[in-house]
């Protein structure tokens, strides 16, 4: 076969707006794509750009006559108008969209219509990743996939354009972007074509597509304010709310919307605003939340967004600021335990005047090491000899106040399992089985009522061992471990104990890691054998040569 087929197997829409020197880099990933030039179409469309774009995208078209179509139009004031615009120009069996500030792996069209031709996909998503710092959620790219589902755990976080749609869906359904919607216009289309599309496949072998975020952070996800990005998600939810029944498919969609694009509003940066536009966020996620927020869908989400969301749906402004600065401030706040439950104890748990149930601040199949590992605090440790018997006393800060009749202190020989590292703790496996807590412990509630006092007196046997001293705690059905941290107090000195004619030694120690370790064993341990000692240090030789 010669010459350029009368259809291009993908036409590539850009829509194009102040992107030098990015676009260029753009550009010269979609004419360098390994499909080649006969089997593809740009259609580039200028949003009256002031820098050098539409110049650039003017150079590509004659050097690439075949091949870039450009497009030169007064500013709309988003990507949606000239994405259209483009879609009317498309003549490829597939259309794909990048953003003009973003680029393409070399493979990346050629991979995706083979995968769309293999396995017969409507829409292909290409594994996307950010550069200079941009977040792209990686979950969805765990492996190659011929038939994922909008409403599975994954595809709802990955709503952007940037896919291969075939045409056909897209022009039998009429889609288009809403040019309405400033910030997420991409999203309604995406939707709406997954819900119609016979197959949805992901290519996760081949980096595809390269986000890029701007130095001067001038993407326009970036720029929109609260109010904006606010009115433009509650036109996605209820655009998609028309194509997708209530029920557990819509739940999946809009949990994305509640845990990213409403969450995002209600952060850090909340509490500054003025109160009006507080009370306009607050009333817009009022709406939202009594329309899609059902009860399965809130309790899939964290208890602190959970929390969050609940307090702006009751209007409840000071409050939802108190539960920001304050977890800002202190960290999150201690776990209520009661009859096997857990509670996250923000502004407004059981505060007659907003009457918001428990089951808002509930922890909820949610694991927490982290947070319990933030809260747990060595105040003060000793040895206490009584004749020859030696026990440590430890005094340890917990977050956790209420039913604390589980909390105890082990010492465990072993050592933490890396996956622990991140948070400082784990939940342990369910089905462990832990032996009975050896030693004396009393609890209290601490003066500031935000915590609990775990007082520990745990006796040691005199024998040769390494222990982490840790804290368990049973929270919400399962069962934590927590290993004692430091955090600069000092270590009671080491102690002689067990008699004058076979003494022991007993001694406490911070790890690498900051992780209180006890050992004990003989003062005097006995002499290895000629033979052993002459290994040790033979062996201790030679890795001093290999380093």
């Amino acid at each position: 076969m010669t010459g350029r087929p009368d259809v291009p197997d993908v036409t590539v829409v850009v829509a194009v707006y102040n992107t030098m020197p990015y676009l260029t880099e753009c550009l010269n990933s979609l004419v360098g794509q390994s499909i080649g030039l006969d089997r593809l179409e740009i259609v580039a469309v200028d949003d009256g750009s002031t820098d050098d774009s539409g110049a650039e995208i003017d150079r590509f078209a004659e050097r690439y006559p075949g091949t870039v179509k450009v497009l030169h139009q007064p500013n709309s004031g988003g990507p949606a108008m000239p994405s259209n615009r483009a879609l009317e120009l498309a003549t490829g069996r597939y259309v794909y969209f990048i953003g003009s500030d973003d680029y393409l792996g070399e493979e990346a069209l050629e991979r995706m219509v083979k995968c769309a031709d293999t396995h017969g996909s409507d829409v292909v998503v290409g594994k996307m990743v950010g550069t200079n710092g941009r977040y792209v959620r990686q979950s969805l790219y765990q492996a190659n996939d011929p038939d994922v589902s909008l409403y599975g755990p994954e595809l709802p976080f990955a709503l952007a354009n940037t896919k291969l749609f075939r045409r056909d869906l897209v022009e039998k359904h009429q889609l288009r972007f809403p040019e309405d919607v400033p910030v997420g216009s991409d999203q309604p289309f995406t939707i709406e074509a997954c819900v119609h599309a016979r197959k949805i496949s992901v290519v996760a072998d081949y980096t595809c597509y390269y986000a890029v975020k701007r130095g001067d952070a001038s993407n326009i996800t970036y720029r929109a304010n609260h109010l904006a990005r606010l009115r433009c998600t509650a036109m996605i939810m209820d655009h998609a709310a028309g194509l997708i029944e209530a029920g557990p498919n819509r739940d999946a969609v809009f949990k994305r919307h509640f845990t990213w694009e409403l969450s995002k509003l209600i952060q850090g940066d909340f509490v500054d605003l003025d109160e009006e536009t507080k009370r306009e966020i607050c009333a817009g996620i009022t709406r939202l939340a009594d329309s899609y927020l059902t009860d399965p869908l809130s309790d899939s989400l964290p208890a602190k967004l959970r929390v969050r969301l609940r307090l702006a749906q009751r209007g409840a402004v000071d409050e939802l600021c108190r539960a920001i600065s304050e977890e800002a401030e202190h960290g999150a706040p201690p776990f209520h335990l009661e009859d096997g439950r857990a509670f996250a104890r923000y502004p407004g748990f059981r505060d007659a005047g907003l009457e918001l149930p428990d089951r808002c601040f509930e922890l909820v199949g949610e694991i927490v090491p982290g947070r319990l590992a933030n809260k747990t605090r060595l105040i003060e440790s000793e040895w206490i000899q009584t004749g020859e018997e030696l026990s440590l006393a430890l005094t340890v800060r917990i977050g956790v106040v209420g039913d604390t009749g589980s909390a105890v202190v082990r010492l465990v020989e072993g050592a933490m399992p890396k996956s622990a590292d991140k948070a400082r703790a784990r939940r342990l496996p369910d089905g462990h089985d832990l032996p009975p807590a050896q030693g004396e412990f009393t609890r209290e509630l601490a003066d500031d009522g935000n915590a609990t006092v775990l007082r520990a007196r745990i006796p040691l046997e005199p024998r040769t061992a390494k222990r982490g001293v840790r804290v368990f705690v049973d929270v919400a059905g399962g069962t934590y471990e927590i290993p004692v941290r430091g955090d600069g107090r000092p270590m009671p000195l080491a102690r002689r104990w067990h008699g004058e004619t076979a003494p022991y030694r007993a001694a406490a120690r911070l790890n690498t890691k900051g992780r209180m370790v006890i050992r004990t064993g003989p003062l005097h341990p006995p002499k290895k054998p000629l033979g052993s000692r002459l290994r040790s240090l033979l062996t201790g030789a030679k890795r001093s040569k290999r380093k």
